[in-house]
């Protein structure tokens, strides 16, 4: 054995594959290397060893056991799978002819097959997979100087490898990457090329050279039809196959053209993208209708399924083998990879397409409100990695929101305060700098998977904590009693108080996705939907409050900048009064979870349902469980497992039906419409909200009167029909 040896000699096959060759023949020595015979040693270890056994060193660890190969195991040792050791060897053997075929009908159909079966491989690596096993797994693209003499093979491949090397890019310089670990990893494959403009150059020049050739065989006259030597033998089918070439290499260049468009700061190329887009869906969709023809022409007919085949012509495509890259693709055992199939493909790239077309629509509005809920939404499709790494490097740039604004312009305007303030020597303090970098960490997290998000928006909760503390007691011990004061209305005193009420908000805002989040994810059994509601309770009535004192000291101190005439004074405390719509939104919210942590109370103490069988864990256990990162920030405070008994235990049939909390709610919904007639995302939400309250109280109504008379003749269920996080009561006859 050698342990010092170099990856390329570590590269070697197995001896035993060449027992007849000398040692030296195959890996020869150098002054670096002793060479031992270690056949004795194994041989010892196979008489002593027991199945399952391991031999290892002092400092072998659960680690390197979840790393370690298994010589001669065909799922643990790479070495065994590999059918060919070096491309130059699968080349040798045939694996990718060039030309594909001397047969011009079958080279083109032959080039076809290798375009939709790449196709499938890059969607499949987005999907997570390794690189080295997916795209390139292609031979034409490890040896793109062998493909020069097929012009359209050779410009395919030249954009694909730069549409990888694209994607790397935007993915690592996002760094979300942590979630799809392998996605990023290159292992020395031949990503960069000649550059992009070049790329592009040679494939447009390919395009113009089949749109000559599309328009020859239009030609209605035999002499024109003879101007251009066709792609293959068959003069009727030379149409369709210059369609279906045309809108594979079409696609490319405006997908391309797409991920470059995104990449341009502060947001300056995305109206180009979006005809990038429209373009890039509408040659998908000529992709789509193009495999009618190709399943025509196949010889014997498409045997595969539609769910198997990778290639719309429903053959097998040449110059592909997933084991070439299998030893370099980790320093573990290579994956198993179920391609996606062809179908699958498309699809995949519609639905990214959308997604960055939804990036591309937002206005980059400067209102850090307006913003979250706009990634709350783009967040409610499942967008995939790519789509999520252009979105977070579209709102962080260098520092600064979108690229242009700095954090502090954006925490001032989000605090309510005036535009002046952005300019405010408070924001060289360093408490008031970590906020900044605290509300790009937040940007960053709200753009990760769902998982993802969950967990470090639960573990922010106490930096956002910590933050709030050191505000106060900085500005507290340099300004002394003046931050209690009202009468220094353009110091220091009225920034500090309107940023800290608008950093409690944003907390119980982070507090608020955290929980709503667990019920995307599913991690809330139906036992404990009413802990988490009651829990959600809480959350919302601070939420509310913060935003309601947030939005009043902003429309005082707009008010007292108009500098309003006495005689006013009277229709302000009017206006005042009124609660603001947002407010009332969440109010909604608070009277619905209200109502249903009250009905699944009553169900626990009346008909004792909804109790926890598990034999793990106790009620008491599975509340720290789920609130621990919001109890250790104490967010809300004084919210305890005990309070949540004590306030639980009194739900009774005969004192929740009044005051009907579901009909609140409705009543709120109904009468939120007109304020968010523009907004159709909050009016969506409404009608959601309202179907939820609406059949909740016919359902409550229900359990009310013939649960106090036969409380086992109901069987109630909650499910998320009409919403994803509030639940539906379902009433049966048991």
């Amino acid at each position: 054995m050698d342990w010092n040896s170099t990856p390329a000699e570590q590269a070697e096959p197995p001896m035993s594959r060449r027992s007849s060759l000398p040692l030296s023949s195959t890996i020869p020595a150098s002054p670096n290397t002793v060479w031992v015979d270690a056949t004795p040693l194994l041989q010892a270890a196979c008489t002593d060893l027991l199945d399952g056994e391991l031999i290892h060193g002092e400092n072998f660890n659960l680690f390197a056991a979840m790393s370690a190969l298994e010589i001669m195991d065909p799922k643990m040792d790479s070495g065994m799978i590999c059918k060919y050791y070096s491309v130059d060897e699968a080349i040798e053997d045939g694996v990718g002819p060039v030309p594909i075929s001397f047969d011009r009908t079958t080279d083109v159909q032959c080039t076809l097959d290798i375009m939709d079966h790449l196709l499938a491989c890059e969607a499949t690596w987005h999907k997570g997979h390794s690189l080295a096993q997916t795209v390139f797994s292609c031979i034409y693209l490890l040896r793109p100087e062998r493909t020069v003499p097929s012009p359209i093979l050779h410009s395919y491949c030249k954009i694909i490898r730069a549409t990888c090397k694209a994607i790397v890019s935007v993915v690592s310089d996002a760094r979300t990457h942590e979630e799809e670990d392998l996605f990023t990893m290159a292992y020395g494959l031949p990503l960069d090329g000649d550059g992009d403009e070049k790329s592009l150059s040679l494939l447009n020049a390919v395009e113009e050279n089949l749109c000559r050739q599309l328009r020859a065989c239009k030609a209605q006259s035999s002499r024109r039809k003879q101007d251009m030597e066709p792609l293959q033998s068959d003069i009727d089918m030379e149409e369709g196959y210059c369609k279906a070439l045309l809108c594979r290499l079409r696609f490319r260049k405006h997908f391309f053209h797409v991920l470059a468009c995104m990449r341009r700061p502060q947001g300056k190329g995305l109206e180009l993208a979006r005809k990038h887009i429209a373009s890039s869906i509408s040659e998908l969709e000529c992709i789509r209708k193009s495999a009618d023809f190709l399943i025509s022409t196949a010889s014997g007919g498409c045997s595969i399924g539609i769910e198997d085949r990778t290639t719309a012509s429903g053959r097998k495509p040449i110059g592909f083998d997933a084991s070439l890259n299998s030893r370099v693709s980790a320093p573990a055992p290579p994956r198993s990879i179920k391609m996606l199939s062809w179908n699958k493909a498309i699809e995949y790239f519609e639905k990214l397409l959308r997604d960055l077309d939804f990036i591309c629509s937002y206005s980059l509005d400067p209102s850090l409100e307006v913003l979250l809920r706009f990634v709350t939404q783009f967040q409610s499709s499942r967008p995939d990695l790519v789509a999520r790494s252009h979105l977070q490097l579209l709102l962080v740039q260098e520092g600064r929101l979108y690229g242009r604004d700095p954090m502090f312009a954006v925490i001032t305007r989000a605090a309510g305060l005036p535009e002046t303030t952005k300019n405010h020597d408070i924001q060289r303090y360093e408490s008031v700098m970590q906020l900044g970098q605290l509300v790009i960490n937040m940007l960053k997290i709200v753009c990760t998977n769902t998982a993802w998000q969950r967990r470090k928006l639960g573990k922010s909760l106490q930096d956002w904590r910590v933050i709030y503390v050191q505000l106060e007691l900085a500005f507290t011990n340099k300004f002394g009693e003046v931050l209690a004061t009202s009468n220094d209305e353009n110091g220091v005193a009225r920034v500090v108080k309107q940023i800290l009420i608008w950093l409690e908000e944003q907390a119980y805002w982070i507090a608020f996705r955290f929980l709503m989040l667990g019920f995307e994810l599913e991690l809330y059994s139906p036992s404990e939907f009413f802990m988490v509601y009651w829990y959600l309770y809480a959350v919302l009535v601070k939420l509310a409050e913060k935003t309601d004192s947030r939005m009043e000291i902003t429309e005082i101190t707009a008010a007292k900048r108009k500098g309003k005439k006495r005689k006013d004074s009277s229709k302000d405390v009017g206006r005042e009064t009124r609660i603001p719509p947002a407010v009332r939104f969440l109010q909604c919210q608070i009277h619905l979870v209200e109502g249903l942590t009250l009905l699944q109370a009553a169900l626990r103490n009346e008909m004792a349902a909804l109790h926890s069988l598990t034999p793990f864990n106790s009620e008491q256990e599975i509340f720290l469980q789920h609130f621990e990162l919001l109890q250790k920030a104490c967010i809300p405070e004084q919210i305890t497992y005990h309070s949540f008994k004590e306030s639980t235990s009194y739900a009774r049939f005969s004192n929740i039906a009044t005051p009907n909390c579901f009909q609140q709610a409705q009543k709120l919904a109904k009468e939120l419409r007109s304020s968010f007639s523009n907004d159709h995302d909050r009016l969506a939400e409404l009608r959601r909200l309202e179907q939820v309250a609406e059949h909740n109280s016919v359902a409550m109504n229900v359990i009310c009167q013939l649960g106090a008379v036969e409380p086992n003749s109901l069987k109630v269920s909650f499910e998320f029909i009409h919403h994803p996080c509030y639940a539906t009561a379902v009433v049966r006859r048991a």
